[in-house]
């Protein structure tokens, strides 16, 4: 039988070169030298090649717990300035929004009063107690005067930690200074990830207002299935990709092995490190990534020597040759692992010392780019 099988490409122009296939029979094909030079087709045996067992798994981009930031206040007040936006850079201590409430009147008025008084309470209660000492008041007379004192010196220290988390200086509260207004400033440096008010809006001491995360130390957070995590350490090699982000393949290591099963979806939690100098990812991607847990060199073919036909694997030997001929027969192999150039062949006996046909077994087996079998 004869089919057309190769389009050849010109730099100016396409031409269509009539090849010769001769398939004897289902699972042998017979190709002239000529056409074997014409394709750039090439002859190959098994080699010995790397592979890794691993174990595949998923997850996500994230930072550990204290690289990120939930901002609240810890009383309501009215939103009167947000200068960010989601995806804004601020450092540490930047200003991120200010709140206007008239209740930040009243306490600053309370802690005013409070302090006023924190002066006269402690003078009446040394004179007490040098009175006391000298026994010329009573002990009643002393121990009220101690019981107000420290009272108001509590009441004094709680306002003033109260001003405090508000950001409102009391040294100057006490030097008459009163504002309407707080600001809520960063606890750490990295980026706006959400902002959750807009000018005017009431805010109440629940509500988180702005979210910030620092993606210097970002890592991944993955999880594996109960039955795997025995052969899992610390340490071993992941390389992982973002599927729907890029087809690079991106390298990280397992630095944690979770400790607890989760009892719902019997996974376990694994921290992996990236490695630097490497994409800048964005905290909540999707990943799927392998964890590399054994090499083992086997013998393997290139990927280009296999083809698919009906869900079964086959690959082309030399069986003879005549001064114009090669005569090639179909073996079927059983694949085993596979990394981006090679397939670890499992029945390896079947192609011990063959010459295996590497370059054009697609042109050759595929119905759609050749001839057909018998």
């Amino acid at each position: 039988m004869f089919s057309l099988v190769l389009v050849a490409c010109g730099n100016s122009e396409k031409n269509i070169e009539a090849v010769e296939v001769i398939k004897t029979d289902s699972n042998e094909i017979d190709i002239t030298k000529q056409q074997f030079e014409g394709e750039n087709m090439a002859f190959g045996i098994l080699s010995e090649e790397a592979f890794s067992q691993s174990v595949k798994t998923n997850g996500m981009i994230d930072v550990p717990p204290y690289n990120k930031s939930s901002v609240a206040t810890f009383i309501g007040g009215y939103i009167t300035k947000t200068p960010l936006l989601i995806g804004d850079k601020v450092k540490k201590g930047q200003l991120l929004v200010t709140l206007e409430n008239p209740e930040f009147i009243e306490i600053q008025q309370n802690y005013l009063e409070v302090a006023e008084q924190l002066s006269y309470l402690k003078s009446e209660f040394t004179r007490q107690k040098t009175l006391y000492d000298e026994n010329i008041t009573s002990q009643k007379n002393f121990l009220k005067a101690e019981s107000t004192y420290k009272s108001n010196l509590a009441q004094y220290n709680g306002m003033r930690k109260k001003l405090q988390m508000m950001n409102i200086s009391p040294k100057s509260v006490e030097q008459g200074n009163i504002s309407s207004t707080i600001n809520l400033y960063a606890p750490i440096a990295g980026y706006v990830t959400k902002v959750n008010v807009s000018n005017g809006s009431y805010v109440s001491p629940s509500d988180i207002v702005i979210e910030i995360v620092d993606t210097d130390h970002i890592h991944l957070e993955l999880s594996v299935f109960e039955k795997d995590i025995l052969k899992i350490k610390k340490g071993q090699k992941i390389l992982f990709t973002i599927p729907e982000a890029s087809d690079s393949i991106f390298k990280a290591e397992v630095h944690l092995v979770g400790t607890t099963i989760d009892e719902k979806t019997r996974r376990v939690k694994i921290h992996g490190h990236i490695d630097e100098d490497q994409t800048q990812f964005i905290v909540g991607m999707f990943t799927e990534a392998d964890i590399i847990i054994n090499n083992v060199r086997n013998m393997a073919v290139p990927k280009e020597a296999v083809v698919e036909v009906e869900d079964e694997s086959f690959v082309l030997v030399l069986k003879n040759e005549t001064e114009t001929e090669y005569h090639l027969e179909k073996v079927k192999i059983k694949k085993g692992m596979e990394t981006e150039d090679f397939v670890e062949i499992l029945n390896e006996i079947d192609l011990k010392d063959k010459k295996i046909l590497t370059k054009g077994t697609y042109m050759l087996l595929n119905d759609g780019g050749g001839g057909h079998s018998h």
